[in-house]
């Protein structure tokens, strides 16, 4: 992702110049630096007390997060710059941002407890994608394994800690009170857990659609999308409960895969 930086020339004393660098090694990285000015906008907005736009903000941040990455492969624009550019964004797209919209909107409410649950998932975060990292310079996993993420992706943590403001934003009498606060620190705190644990949670990497379900998984994700767009906050905390309900599925397909592939993994080890 991000341009490679190879071709350049000294120049006098302001170190090397870099010249002649295709615009499709510059997309992916724009992309990035757009995804870091919507969570920092996210943040700015919740410090103003604008919640919906700051949620709005720090979704659109993860989605473009998101795809940097993808973008660069399809482009074959990948570099060592644009990964470390990328590692520096998740930091703040999927936990300083989430983590300080929160803590504006409801953590305040429980003083230094809600503070410490927002730094808490803040430096899970952090420890989740620094050990993505490292597993993904890993050769010697067998291949199957590499169908799982080792606990629960940043992203989808950062959408799941958002929680209390899609009820918020629902009417469903869901106050920035004091109990609420504490409430959401211990919900915040959980979901700081679930970033740092061996969870096995299924990526979908290397699944495979059958032709003839195509049209319908098409049909199906435009549907989501329309559902998203017109109504966010039910369609949001639909999603959330969803992928709760998910993730004892998912470490139950792992270790039957793990039966099945004739390897013994202790609980502890899962993931």
């Amino acid at each position: 992702m991000g341009a490679p930086f190879k071709k350049f020339e000294a120049h006098g004393s302001g170190g090397p110049r870099i010249h002649e660098i295709p615009m499709r090694m510059v997309l992916p990285n724009l992309v990035t630096v757009l995804a870091i000015c919507a969570g920092l906008s996210g943040i700015r907005f919740g410090f103003e007390g604008r919640f919906e736009p700051a949620v709005v903000m720090v979704l659109l941040a993860a989605f473009l997060d998101g795809i940097d990455g993808r973008l660069a492969r399809m482009l074959k624009a990948t570099s060592k710059f644009g990964a470390q550019m990328d590692s520096l964004a998740d930091i703040v797209n999927f936990g300083v941002a989430p983590a300080l919209v929160l803590y504006a909107f409801l953590l305040d409410q429980a003083g230094s407890p809600g503070w410490i649950a927002a730094l808490l998932f803040t430096i899970a975060c952090g420890l989740r994608l620094a050990r993505f990292n490292v597993l993904d310079e890993e050769t010697d996993r067998p291949q199957w394994q590499t169908e799982y993420f080792v606990g629960v992706p940043a992203p989808a943590g950062a959408v799941l800690v958002m929680l209390p403001l899609y009820l918020y934003f629902l009417r469903l009498g869901v106050e920035p009170t004091r109990p609420a606060a504490f409430v959401a620190g211990g919900f915040t705190v959980l979901v700081a857990f679930l970033l740092v644990s061996r969870l096995p949670v299924y990526s979908g990497k290397s699944l495979k659609v059958p032709g003839d379900k195509v049209l319908p998984i098409i049909l199906g994700v435009v549907l989501y999308i329309l559902l998203l767009m017109t109504y966010p906050w039910y369609t949001l905390t639909a999603s959330v409960a969803g992928y709760l309900l998910f993730l004892p599925f998912s470490v139950r397909a792992y270790s039957r895969r793990a039966k099945r592939e004739g390897e013994k993994v202790p609980p502890s080890d899962i993931g």
